[in-house]
């Protein structure tokens, strides 16, 4: 079986939400191990047309084969649907994808942090009083995020679960590191890096999925005991 073939992932989600430990597994109460129904062909070329790219292959052959979203790592897959005639991913931090620079390169192939080369927060003790120190601190903080949230680093980023506290992961869309997993960390200040295997190989959409899915199973597992 190839990893672009999906056909045995919705019959392993029908027996973990079986399993009687399924309930260990992190994030499955949210998704309830059910995808959502595959794209049909048209679709995916319509959605494809309205973002000006072809998305890489084994997130599309997911979307064609298992489903548009739903049950995956974490609290599941953010997924995709119509609106008023506009596809577009769905979930707490799916509005993170901007639809419209999706096709332009995302630049990165190691990891960076927006963070570096920003001053140390203000230390009270540095200030006459209490005003002045809270006025230095929300300008620090508000250049902080201006700086950190920007939407230019994620261009070329498909935001597709969320981790728990703001921590997301998304699938590189285009650039040198197309199809490939990466983390967006910046809510603890850590920045962007790629996913790796065990091996030290960045990880693709089908053996970052298919690793939750082996995980999931050993987990709902020994739930059960």
């Amino acid at each position: 079986m190839t990893r672009a073939d999906w056909s045995d992932v919705r019959e392993r989600l029908s027996r973990l939400a079986a399993a009687p430990g399924s309930d260990a597994v992190f994030g499955s109460k949210g998704h309830g191990w059910k995808l959502e129904p595959p794209l049909e062909a048209e679709e995916l070329a319509e959605v494809e047309a309205q973002l000006r790219i072809e998305l890489p292959g084994e997130y599309r052959s997911f979307l064609l084969q298992a489903g548009r979203g739903g049950a995956g790592p974490a609290y599941g897959l953010f997924p995709l649907r119509r609106t008023e005639g506009r596809w577009q991913w769905e979930g707490d931090g799916a509005e993170l994808t901007d639809l419209y620079t999706l096709n332009q390169p995302f630049p990165h192939v190691e990891a960076f942090n927006p963070a570096d080369g920003l001053p140390e927060p203000p230390d009270e003790a540095d200030f006459d009083s209490t005003e002045e120190f809270d006025a230095a601190e929300d300008a620090y903080w508000q250049q902080h995020d201006t700086i950190v949230h920007d939407a230019r680093h994620s261009i070329g980023l498909l935001y597709l679960c969320h981790l728990g506290c703001a921590y997301r992961e998304a699938l590189v869309i285009t650039g040198p590191a197309r199809g490939q997993m990466w983390a967006d960390n910046t809510a603890g200040d850590a920045g962007y890096e790629p996913l790796y295997d065990d091996a030290g190989k960045p990880l693709g959409f089908a053996h970052w999925y298919r690793r939750w899915l082996d995980v999931a199973e050993d987990q709902a597992s020994h739930g059960s005991h």
